[in-house]
């Protein structure tokens, strides 16, 4: 693999004001810049579905930052849980929202972290208290939103982002493209081949959990770019337990 589609850009519309949130908009589309972002919790509410009719209108994408929802969210004797501010989310609008990684540096349960997937894109989510859905809710036709895994992530994650998160998601590698010795293209070459190795994999039957490591190093066999990234973040690694668990 030689090229990796094509390099794009999202500008950052928050702002002080909605008005100046609303010229940000207008001017990124100016621009010809295909996505915006916003902080929907620092906006509200209001604010954000303002912007998410703008961008829908315009043919812009909207891409929802979640900054400042730990202090909404991080405790359980406060607050709400972010897998209400994510149904809220779906009302009010945008397109893909940074939701955890559940292997990266977020700290995400597994099981809480689908929860809320589902309720963010299915159409009809059922009870499961395991995963923290406590009522079945129906969206009818109400658009769903794309969950981002961002953060912390890299090649040697793909089989288990693969297996979380499936195919109707967004993987955001920041540090784990920049990151590459070589530079930003063979980084993204890297994760490209990885991500294509454990789709083919998991298409063809294999077990992602269990197999994972060894299908990367199959891959990397037939990519250097892989190769190098493979031995840049082989022992990097998060180890602590998640604050958000469901009560026993």
């Amino acid at each position: 693999m030689s090229k990796c589609f094509f390099k794009g850009h999202y500008l950052k519309a928050t702002a002080g004001t909605c008005e100046e949130m609303m010229k940000r908009a207008v001017f990124s589309r100016e621009l010809g810049v295909s996505i915006v972002m916003h902080d929907y919790l620092k906006g509200g509410f209001t604010t954000n579905t303002g912007l998410a009719h703008y961008c829908r209108d315009n043919g812009l994408l909207l891409h929802i930052h979640r900054a400042m929802h730990a202090v909404i969210n991080g405790q359980k004797n406060h607050g709400m849980h972010f897998r209400v501010l994510a149904k809220t989310l779906r009302m009010s609008g945008g397109d893909y929202i940074r939701t955890g990684t559940v292997v990266g540096k977020l700290e995400g349960e597994r099981d809480i972290t689908l929860g809320f997937v589902n309720l963010l894109c299915d159409d009809f989510v059922e009870q499961d208290r395991s995963r923290g859905i406590y009522f079945t809710q129906d969206w009818v036709s109400l658009p769903g939103v794309l969950p981002v895994a961002s953060g912390g992530i890299h090649v040697w994650h793909m089989p288990a982002l693969t297996k979380i998160f499936g195919d109707d998601s967004v993987l955001h590698l920041g540090g784990g493209t920049l990151g590459h010795p070589w530079g930003n293209a063979p980084g993204a070459v890297a994760n490209r081949v990885a991500l294509e190795a454990c789709v083919k994999a998991r298409n063809e039957g294999r077990d992602l959990a269990r197999e994972g490591n060894e299908i990367i190093r199959e891959a990397f066999k037939w990519s250097l770019e892989l190769a190098v990234s493979c031995e840049v973040w082989k022992e990097i690694i998060f180890n602590f337990a998640a604050v958000d668990v469901l009560d026993k």
